[in-house]
């Protein structure tokens, strides 16, 4: 119902003050700020103390929402700003037909280009944001969808892992995003690729979609600057829109949303020390004989590690949940060795069970697996990259407690120490049951896997409360062997570090994906790379190495056992620093690793640097991730000291063709930083 009438339109350019209700985390409004909304020439403009979010469309065109801060657009609608899809067809809104202020709350209605089909759309605003909700009357919609104009905020970060037109997320992670071209038409909570409905700017705005529908999201990814926004289902479209000061401060009213993490699921140890892992060594061309070589190679030279972890083909088939006796005729002995070398003993295991595997027909006899989302009345299958299978469904508590006898049944008898999860927890070709929901699904992998150690290999669970208060080791999706994988995986890192993911890895140091292995350059600048983020997950040996793919020997010489022991041991000497931002992580829930914007948000020559980062608030990094013998370095105001050159400089600074030959690894302590000291004796 409209508050006023047409008598009192000349009153409409008045501002209307009201008191705001009490604040929620969720963004309501608050008691102690004061807002007003008028009207003038077709514009109704919101006002309130920190921001101001103007609507127009009133006379004509399309309907557009622009917010400003301090008079200046930090964030502002794009080309069919409210669109909505019926049938096979896109709509979109047109003219702003009515608007009212009642109760804290500015409700909108706009015409559309069909015929009939209105959008209400309402702004809920508190001091450092608005609720943005809207739904679409007199039409079924399927799809719900905003667009924004990229160039408006600035450059975009957040996501989390990108699906991009140049092989995103395996070999490429734009950063910032508008620098690439985003395209995720699967982005949801039972993605494998870790994200999060969650970007931000550098202008300090950001945007939450909350939603636990699948959602097409695309940035730039037609060339054409626009950011689209869409949620796969004509339910109320609900988002916030925060307003900051600083990138940083837009982070935390995020995490103020979704949660921080309440402990750490690494141990100390698992910080100081790298995780070896089989997979990127061998494949699935593995066997006990040669995992027990791997580990003595290791050992022998010097090349530290917490944990020995067998990868991927060790069961007699998938799911069976036993060792194949022809490559394992005597596992125990096996772990046995392992832990007589001085490391723990892992596994990896998976929820997908394969159609020949024997535990198949008993889980499905039993309704132990996730049903069909077609056909409710069998079992859901799906393919992955070893067959087709059906998951064990973690909403049946029968079904959780077989699997979870069948996991420490394996622990127990071969004196396993901890496991690496891997594949999802569910799949959309799957039903929930009873209501269970996607994130639910999450939630119940997160409740899983918390139960074990997963030895700093972490796990892939996102998009709910749970995922972002277990905290977890989060590993990154498989990267190639490539400098352009280095590369991603240090953007990578720093995107799910500022999604809310704060105990990051790269992949496997020098990548997989069932590539050739890397170069010497390329493993030994992944290691230098890695030893500067909080934890190390290696594959690849510098010793004694066969590339799985080509069955020739790689050429590592003993320079690269060297440089990779050296980072190790930088890494381990670094460890009680590292530890200091696991603690301030779990009283703030800040990243660790974060890009140089989050601790100097007005030096802008940072907001594109995508080959340096902060560790804590001390330690710039600033490896060589690439071939040259040279790189440049930019320094943030400051007073830093070189750590490679021993001599201090005053930022900002800008280093040209600062000598990076392979023995050097640049990074630079901010001598007025808490922590500096601790870092500096771990660097010098």
């Amino acid at each position: 119902m409209r508050i006023f009438s047409r008598k009192l339109g000349r009153l409409l350019a008045c501002a209307l003050t009201v008191a705001l209700l009490p604040s929620t985390a969720q963004g309501s409004p608050e008691s102690d700020a004061t807002t007003t909304v008028s009207e003038s020439r077709g514009t109704v403009t919101l006002d309130t103390p920190g921001y101001s979010v103007s609507i127009s469309g009133r006379t004509g065109g399309q309907l557009a929402l622009t917010t400003r801060r301090s008079g200046r657009t930090v964030l502002a609608t794009g080309p069919e700003a409210l669109r909505f899809r019926t049938g096979d067809t896109w709509q979109h809104t047109t003219r702003l037909t009515d608007w009212s202020w009642r109760g804290g709350v500015l409700t909108l209605t706009a015409d559309t280009t069909l015929a009939g089909a209105r959008i209400e759309a309402r702004l809920t605003p508190a001091p450092d944001r608005y609720r943005l909700d809207w739904d679409v009357t007199g039409a079924e919609a399927t799809e719900l969808g905003l667009t924004y104009d990229l160039s408006s905020a600035g450059h975009w970060y957040g996501h989390g892992e990108t699906a991009t037109t140049s092989d995103g997320p395996y070999t490429d992670q734009p950063w910032p995003l508008d620098a690439g071209r985003v395209e995720a038409e699967d982005f949801s909570a039972a993605s494998y690729q870790m994200v999060d409905p969650f970007w931000f700017t550098a202008s300090s705005a950001g945007l939450y979609v909350d939603t636990g529908d699948t959602m097409d999201v695309s940035l730039n990814a037609a060339g054409d600057g626009l950011g689209r926004f869409t949620v796969e289902s004509g339910s109320t479209y609900r988002a916030t829109v925060f307003v900051e000061s600083t990138p940083r401060a837009v982070y935390r009213d995020y995490i103020g949303i979704v949660g921080k993490p309440r402990q750490s699921d690494a141990t100390y140890e698992q910080y100081a020390k790298p995780l070896w892992n089989s997979w990127a060594q061998f494949y699935t061309k593995v066997d006990q004989e040669k995992i027990l070589d791997y580990a003595t190679d290791l050992h022998d030279n010097g090349l530290e590690g917490h944990t020995v972890q067998l990868d991927d083909k060790w069961e007699s088939n998938y799911g069976n949940m036993t060792f194949d006796p022809k490559a394992y005729p005597d596992p125990r002995a096996m772990s046995d060795r392992i832990h007589d070398l001085g490391y723990d003993f892992g596994l990896w295991v998976t929820l997908w069970i394969n159609l020949d595997s024997t535990n198949y027909r008993y889980a499905a006899d039993r309704d132990y697996l996730l049903r069909d989302a077609a056909d409710p009345t069998k079992p859901c299958t799906v393919t992955w990259w070893n067959g087709t299978a059906g998951i064990v469904d973690l909403a049946n508590p029968e079904a959780r407690a077989w699997y979870q006898g069948n996991l420490r049944k394996l622990m127990d008898t071969y004196r396993v120490d901890g496991l690496k999860f891997d594949t999802r927890f569910f799949d959309d070709h799957c039903a929930g049951r009873d209501g269970h929901t996607r994130t639910d699904y999450q939630r119940l992998g997160s409740e899983l896997a918390d139960a074990y150690d997963l030895q700093g290999a972490g796990i892939r669970v996102h998009w709910s409360r749970a995922a972002h208060e277990s905290g977890f080791v989060t590993r990154q999706i498989d990267k190639g062997t490539g400098w352009n994988s280095l590369k991603a995986s240090v953007t990578q890192n720093l995107a799910l570090s500022t999604i809310g993911y704060p105990f990051v890895e790269t992949d496997m140091i020098g990548g997989s994906l069932s590539q050739p292995a890397p170069t010497k350059e390329v493993l030994v600048r992944w290691a230098q790379s890695a030893s500067y983020m909080p934890l190390m997950y290696a594959s690849i040996s510098p010793v004694d190495t066969i590339d799985p793919t080509t069955g020739q020997k790689v050429d590592y010489d003993e320079e690269t056992v060297a440089l990779y022991r050296e980072s190790i041991a930088r890494h381990e000497r670094l460890a009680p620093y590292i530890w200091d931002q696991v603690q301030h992580t779990l009283e703030t829930g800040d990243p660790i690793m974060r890009p140089l914007f989050f601790d100097f948000p007005q030096d802008e020559a940072g907001y594109t640097i995508d080959d340096e980062w902060m560790l804590g608030p001390a330690v710039l990094a600033a490896p060589n991730l690439t071939a040259s013998a040279s790189r440049d370095i930019h320094l943030p105001p400051g007073t830093w000291y070189d750590v490679s050159r021993g001599r201090t400089i005053k930022g900002p600074a800008t280093l040209e063709s600062y000598p990076t030959p392979l023995a050097v690894t640049p990074a630079f302590v901010n001598l007025r930083a808490k922590g500096a000291d601790r870092a500096l004796r771990a660097l010098r």
